[in-house]
């Protein structure tokens, strides 16, 4: 159901509103998108050429965030009933998938760019990341994370495209510590049960796996360009992938606090990393940012933190450079996600404050 003319519509999100439903974009003809690996695509291409040509183009439904093209190809969540990268998802009923509403596309202020302020400012996220007094983890527990996301795509219908851009929505994953084993909510995409995240195959994001991660951020940085480069579409430049790993590590697991301070850390020792003034999470928080551009396609990835407390609270794409071809305007937000709540749990489907 279209937004009502009374209601703000997501693009009128003046880092105020409560933000609501998102997919994933699709794809211009001939590109991939920076976060897409071999597979992802693979899978674009096929849904493209079996939709109808009077049909909207509907984007693969996954979270925007989840750009396993670089270091995480575990927890790619696509479509019930494919099984990508070792995980098979079923569970849900794609009959009582609700369809999102959308609306003129989503845009924004560019914030300004710092690039000698970026290690300064990293290296102040840094000590306030270790300073942090993280909840231990048990045997048997999930980590547990609530998000809010929204994604811009090209919607065709005939042969008009437009740029629309999904409405906000809720999102919940649980993970087993090993990563074997979890659950996803998202509102409005995976119905009302959610779909299961299981395999033989831990995932990749996995808490038992971040802990044994080097937090020597020289050490840190080789092996997080060493798994990037074998995992990365060849379009996508070498030090935009080893960044966008970093940002899944950040916002789509829950690491030690010594680990997360190695990240920032490492990613301080990137190229083209740069601070940014203002940016705005999916919800409407402003704060600092830390972001690089992809030349490939004019998107800045930016990592949002609050101005007092550097803690975490989400990142966006937005397009700041126009890139021949591409139908996205500048300062379009291709994507947005902002964290609303990590933690352990005991059991799957089990929130904070309450048993399952």
């Amino acid at each position: 159901m279209n937004a009502s003319p009374s209601q703000p519509h997501p693009a009128e999100w003046p880092e105020t509103q409560d933000l609501q439903p998102s997919v994933e974009r699709d794809l211009p003809a001939g590109r991939h998108q920076f976060h897409k690996e071999h597979l992802m695509a693979q899978i674009h291409d096929d849904l493209r050429t079996t939709r109808s040509a009077a049909a909207p183009a509907v984007p693969p439904r996954r979270n925007p965030f989840l750009r396993r093209a670089v270091l995480l190809p575990a927890t790619a969540f696509v479509l019930a009933g494919a099984v990508v990268a070792g995980f098979a998802l079923s569970g849900g009923d794609a009959g009582g998938t609700v369809p999102l509403a959308t609306g003129p596309a989503l845009t924004t202020q560019i914030g300004a760019v710092d690039a000698k302020g970026a290690p300064q400012l990293l290296d102040r996220i840094s000590l306030a990341a270790a300073d942090v007094s993280e909840p231990s983890a048990h045997d048997g527990q999930f980590v547990y994370i609530a998000s809010k996301v929204a994604s811009t795509y090209p919607k065709t219908v005939g042969d008009k495209t437009t740029v629309v851009s999904q409405e906000l929505h809720s999102r919940q994953v649980w993970e087993s510590l090993d990563g074997r084993d979890g659950w996803l909510i998202e509102k409005g995409e995976t119905g009302n049960d959610g779909i299961t995240l299981a395999g033989e195959n831990p995932s990749s994001s996995a808490y038992d796996r971040l802990a044994q991660l080097p937090t020597d951020p020289d050490v840190l940085l080789k092996q997080i360009y060493r798994e990037s480069d074998a995992l990365r579409d060849p379009e996508v430049p070498r030090d935009q992938a080893a960044f966008v790993a970093i940002g899944d590590l950040l916002t789509e697991s829950y690491p030690p606090a010594d680990l997360a301070a190695a990240l920032y850390k490492a990613a301080a020792k990137m190229p083209g990393v740069v601070a940014v003034d203002d940016a705005v999470d999916a919800v409407g928080r402003h704060g600092v940012a830390i972001a690089r551009l992809n030349e490939q396609d004019g998107q800045r990835t930016e990592w949002i933190f609050d101005k007092k407390t550097l803690e975490l609270l989400g990142q966006r794409s937005v397009v700041v450079k126009h890139v021949a071809g591409d139908v996205f305007k500048i300062g379009t937000v291709t994507g947005t996600t902002a964290i609303t709540q990590r933690a352990f749990v005991d059991e799957m489907k089990q929130t904070p404050g309450r048993s399952s």
